[in-house]
Formats: C-alpha cells, structure tokens, sequence
C-alpha cells in the first residue's frame, strides 16, 4: 500500500483547527477549588461533547512514557477514578511509578484540561463493586482479555469473546484506580489564538491558581 504523504500533509495544512464554539473562562470568577470548575466544565462537556468521559491517561514505566486513551468511571472531590486489568501496561507503569497525567479535549466547546498527580489503587471491595456495575459486554470483554499478549487472529477474539459471554462471575484481575490531583489546568482555546490558562496548584489542603501564557 502506497502512501502519498505530501498529497496528506497538504491536507493536513488546509485543515481547520479551533472550530467549535468557545465555552468561555472567565479567571475572576474562578472557584478556589478545581474540582468545583471541572464539574462545570464537564456537566457543559456532557452535554455538547460525544465522549466527553474518554480521557488521555499518561504513565511513566521501564520502556518510558506511554499514554492511552480511556472512559472516566467517575469524577469526584478526591479526584478521578479509572478502571482497568491488573496486568496492563498502565497497571505495570503505576506499581512502578505512581505519578500519572490525564488530559481531556473537548473539541466542540475548545476546551482542554491537564491533570498531573498520583495514582493509586482503590481495593479489593471497590474493584469488584465496580466490576459488578458494569454492563455485560463490558464484564464479557474484561474477561477474555489478555492485555498486550500476541493475538493469532481477529477469529480468536471474537471467540474467546463468546465464552467469556457464558462466565458471569467476578474476575480476580479487575482493578478499580483513582487519580487524585496535585495540578489542574483548565485551558479555554479562542479563534484568535489569545487562549485562557488557567492552572491550580495543591499546596497542602489548599490550592493556589493563577493564569498562565498560552
């Protein structure tokens, strides 16, 4: 298969960037908690954005930086929790290296928020709860699951699919995470480039915020 990379990067170049309709930030009227605007922003990203819950989680392990996109499970004043297998990738990167980053991007509002901070592992009890609520294709699809290993054929997945679809009960491997913040970024995009950083920072209880240069 041939590729016609400069016919694709002219493309690329005619390509609008900014499209959607800035949802606005206005850095006065900022709460002092983060978590209080991500809330805002992302009750406005439910309703505009298809999505809205997938995030870019990046995690540092032995090979180096990896980043993957994922479904928020939940969101809350301690911070954002994720669920995955025990033996993928990011699993292996955060035994070895807590801190992670999560990034969302909500196109149609032009809006992007960074978070940095550290992750850990919310239990046993929590895991299988959170197993348990889930619906049962995505129950089914966890247990035939065998993140990262060699795959023969898309004929094998399918299948080990369909026996996974005949198991209902809980499986050992499913871990529920919680990222809890040390920096919130909320960044508010503009068509004439004079974007809005707005960045908080934990220090201690509290937080301290104040803009930044885009």
């Amino acid at each position: 298969m041939s590729v016609d990379w400069e016919g694709l990067n002219a493309r690329l170049a005619r390509s609008a960037a900014l499209v959607g309709e800035p949802g606005g930030l206005d850095p006065d009227a900022a709460p002092d908690d983060p978590m209080e605007l991500f809330a805002h922003w992302f009750s406005d990203a439910l309703d505009a954005v298809p999505e809205a819950r997938a995030a870019t989680l990046s995690t540092t392990g032995a090979g180096g930086p990896t980043a993957r996109v994922l479904i928020l499970r939940s969101v809350g004043p301690e911070g954002f929790a994720f669920a995955t297998d025990a033996r993928s990738a990011k699993v292996a990167d955060l035994a070895s290296d807590p801190r992670a980053a999560l990034s969302f991007w909500w196109q149609p509002l032009v809006r992007q928020v960074r978070v940095t901070g550290t992750a850990r592992w919310l239990g046993a009890e929590e895991s299988a709860r959170d197993f348990a609520a889930r619906g049962a294709a995505s129950r089914a699809a966890a247990r035939a699951s065998r993140p990262g290993e060699p795959l023969g054929s898309v004929d094998e997945l399918h299948a080990a699919f369909e026996a996974a679809a005949l198991d209902d009960g809980p499986l050992d491997d499913w871990q529920a995470w919680l990222l809890e913040p040390s920096t919130i970024e909320f960044w508010q995009g503009s068509a004439d480039r004079a974007h809005v950083r707005l960045r908080y920072r934990r220090d201690g209880e509290w937080w301290e915020h104040g803009l930044r240069w885009p």
